[in-house]
C-alpha cells in the first residue's frame, strides 16, 4: 500500500507555462480550468484564457513601480488588483486589462496591505498592516467598486511585532457566508475569528516568522503554513492543522519541506503546498507531505470553476500541477 501511496505523488508533476522574466509574482487567481490571472512586481498582471498555453503580459499604466501583490478575478475580462503601499491602491479592470479604474488609495504613512478575499463576486474583505497598533481592514459590497474600512473600534488589536505576510494573498480567508479568518506572523503568530485571538503553536519571535498561509475546508478544518522565510529550509513549526475550528491544533508527522508561503485544498484530504523551496502534496489532510518539485514558487491556487492547479513565482514564474 506504501508503494503505491509514494508511486502516485511521484507520478504528480510540476510543468512550467511561462518564465524568464524580471517579475515577482505573489497574486494568483484562477477562474476555471481555462482562465488565469497573476499579477506581481513592476505594475505587471498576466491573463490566459487558454489554460496557460499562451499569457498576455500587461503594465498597468502609472503604475510601473506598484507590487500587486493579489488579484481576485471573476471572468476572462474582470479582476481586481491590490497594490501593497506607496500609496496602498485597489484597481478594477472589466475588460481583460485594457483599462483599470482606481477604485480605493491610501496614501497613510504605513499602510502595507496584504490580502484580499471575496465570498462572491459582489462581497469581499481586504487586510492590512496594522497602523497604531490596529489591524486595518475594508470591506466591499459592490463588487470591488467602493471599500470602506471598519468602524474605529472594530479595528483588531495587534501586539508589537505583529502583522501579515503580503506574501501570497492567502492570510485571510472566507470561513462561511460573509465570515472570514486571518492570520498573523512576525514576533506573534495568531488565528483571529470573529473576537477570538488564538495562539498558534507555529513558529514566531522574529519578523521573519509565523504563519503565512491558511487554506479552509470548512468552519472546523484548516491548515496553515509558514515558518522563517529567512531559513527556508528549516521544517521546524512550519505546518499545523485544526479539525475542530482552532480550539485544538496538531503538527504533520511528516512537516512540508521547509518554509511555505501558501497551502491549498485541492479535496478535503488532498492539498499542496509551495514555497521558496519546492513544492508539497499530502493526501491525507495534511498529516504527511512529500515534495514533489525543489522549484520555488510563492503562490499556489485551485480553480474556482474546476480541477486545474497553478502556481506562481519568481522571474514571472507561472505553472500547473499534472495529476497521474
Amino acid at each position: 500500500m506504501l508503494a503505491v501511496y509514494s508511486l502516485q505523488l511521484s507520478a504528480q508533476s510540476i510543468q512550467i507555462l511561462d518564465s524568464n522574466k524580471t517579475v515577482s509574482i505573489r497574486g494568483l487567481s484562477v477562474v476555471n480550468d481555462n482562465i488565469v490571472w497573476a499579477s506581481g512586481s513592476n505594475g505587471t498582471v498576466a491573463l490566459s484564457t487558454n489554460g496557460g498555453k499562451t499569457f498576455s503580459w500587461m503594465n498597468v499604466p502609472g503604475y510601473q513601480k506598484t507590487d500587486f501583490r493579489d488579484i481576485e478575478a471573476f471572468d476572462a475580462k474582470t479582476a481586481i488588483i491590490m497594490g501593497i503601499d506607496t500609496p496602498a491602491v485597489i484597481l478594477k479592470t472589466t475588460d481583460a486589462g485594457k483599462t483599470w479604474k482606481k477604485v480605493y488609495e491610501d496614501k497613510r504613512p504605513g499602510m502595507f496591505l496584504d490580502a484580499m478575499e471575496f465570498w462572491n463576486e459582489m462581497s469581499g474583505i481586504v487586510i492590512g498592516d496594522p497602523i497604531d497598533g490596529k489591524i486595518f481592514i475594508a470591506r466591499t459590497f459592490d463588487a470591488g467598486e467602493h471599500w470602506r474600512g471598519l468602524p474605529d473600534a472594530y479595528y483588531p488589536t495587534a501586539e508589537k511585532g505583529e502583522a501579515m505576510f503580503a506574501s501570497s494573498g492567502t492570510n485571510v480567508r472566507k470561513l462561511a457566508k460573509d465570515e472570514a479568518c486571518f492570520i498573523t506572523g512576525g514576533t506573534r503568530s495568531r488565528l483571529f475569528i470573529r473576537d477570538q485571538k488564538i495562539d498558534l503553536p507555529i513558529l514566531q519571535g522574529k519578523e521573519s516568522t509565523g504563519a503565512n498561509s491558511i487554506a479552509v475546508w470548512d468552519k472546523k478544518t484548516f491548515v496553515i503554513v509558514g515558518g522563517d522565510f529567512s531559513n527556508a529550509t528549516s521544517t521546524e513549526k512550519n505546518c499545523v492543522l485544526s479539525k475542530d475550528g482552532g480550539k485544538t491544533f496538531v503538527a504533520p508527522t511528516t512537516p512540508p519541506f521547509g518554509y511555505r508561503s501558501c497551502v491549498e485544498y485541492m479535496s478535503k484530504s488532498k492539498l499542496i503546498t509551495c514555497g521558496i523551496t519546492g513544492v508539497d502534496v499530502s493526501e491525507d489532510g495534511g498529516m504527511n507531505w512529500s515534495n514533489i518539485s525543489t522549484t520555488g514558487f510563492h503562490v499556489v491556487r485551485k480553480a474556482k470553476k474546476g480541477k486545474a492547479v497553478y502556481l506562481a513565482g519568481s522571474r514571472g514564474r507561472i505553472a500547473v500541477l499534472r495529476l497521474p
